[in-house]
């Protein structure tokens, strides 16, 4: 899609930040598993891999980020703590994170956090802190907290050695026997596609990089479109972990702009689809984010005949909740766009 001037951290130094990240942490995270889906292989006439970051310690790639922008503090960075704001999957797995290392650390959160996430950040032993009416307000409180405290603060996306964890999700499909045509990954900062996308674009006839969004929340893809980072609305959607907005100066939007090849929009009832499909035909169940590539696959998959796709399952962090209403949904809900 080409790029928007020099990106902030070019994509040489991400791959070598990468590979950083790939010996700093492998002694703590899963390597986890590629399966060929022979459902969505039989319906896209085509030869289709499932990577399982479901299985990741706190059920998400996030646990990778965290533990390498951990990993790289200095011991007297560790010793003071670190600041992370969140209201799901980032906060949960930086509070891993300091758990496993034997660091400290605090974690603001909005009211409006769920009590499971809290009660899940406390007991993993982070301080939390309830700041603000939403997530913004958080952040914003967390930030200020960190320059007063003069404490590190980790960025769920916006920070090289966060994107460089997430990447080495990455150089494990790149690690599988047989080039991949295409790889399908879902986008909401960018974090997760910026560091797969800059690894397995230095393989001679790389796989094409597909971002999946839900429709109602693509703001990645609007900027793309715009060439600048644009602040649109977002909707409410089961992919909740891909919803938001992007931070100002991200450095991953002039990452996505020159690594992402094409973006696919998804509807809420398509992404409900995808999740039953995993569900019912390989006993998986994943949160909204996760199925997000599926169903962008599935929405395009007749232009990848006789091809071989992966698709990265991002996460498992899903309400009793929203998978009851998505089980007992039919074709028609939940939510049509």
């Amino acid at each position: 899609m080409g790029s928007n001037g020099p990106p902030q951290l070019t994509v040489r130094a991400l791959r070598r930040e990468i590979e950083l990240a790939e010996e700093r942490i492998r002694p703590y995270v899963v390597e986890t598993p590629i399966e060929l889906s022979h459902s969505l292989s039989r319906r896209g006439d085509a030869e289709v891999f499932l990577k399982h970051e479901q299985v990741q310690h706190t059920g998400s790639f996030k646990f990778r980020g965290a533990t390498n922008k951990i990993l790289s503090l200095s011991r007297p960075e560790r010793v003071r703590g670190v600041v992370a704001a969140s209201t799901g999957n980032h906060g949960i797995a930086v509070a891993e994170a300091l758990a496993t290392l034997g660091a400290q650390g605090t974690v603001f959160l909005p009211k409006v956090a769920a009590a499971a996430k809290i009660a899940g950040i406390r007991a993993r032993g982070a301080e939390v802190r309830i700041v603000g009416e939403d997530c913004v307000e958080a952040e914003l409180a967390a930030r200020a907290f960190a320059v007063e405290q003069d404490r590190p603060f980790i960025s769920p996306y916006n920070d090289p050695q966060v994107v460089a964890g997430q990447g080495t999700v990455g150089v494990e499909l790149a690690r599988r026997p047989g080039r991949l045509d295409a790889v399908f990954i879902a986008v909401g900062g960018g974090g997760l596609i910026s560091g797969c996308a800059a690894w397995l674009s230095k393989r001679r006839n790389g796989p094409r990089i597909i971002g999946a969004q839900p429709k109602r929340s693509d703001v990645m893809r609007r900027s793309i479109e715009a060439g600048c980072i644009v602040d649109v609305p977002s909707g409410e959607t089961l992919s909740d972990g891909t919803a938001g907005g992007i931070e100002p100066g991200a450095l991953t939007f002039p990452l996505c702009h020159q690594l992402i090849d094409e973006m696919v929009l998804v509807t809420e009832l398509e992404i409900a689809r995808a999740m039953r499909l995993l569900v019912d035909e390989h006993h998986v169940l994943v949160e909204g984010a996760a199925a997000v590539p599926v169903a962008a696959y599935l929405k395009v998959r007749r232009r990848f005949r006789g091809q071989r796709i992966g698709l990265v399952l991002c996460g498992r962090n899903v309400s009793g909740e929203v998978v009851r209403t998505v089980l007992q949904s039919r074709p028609g809900g939940p939510g049509r766009s």
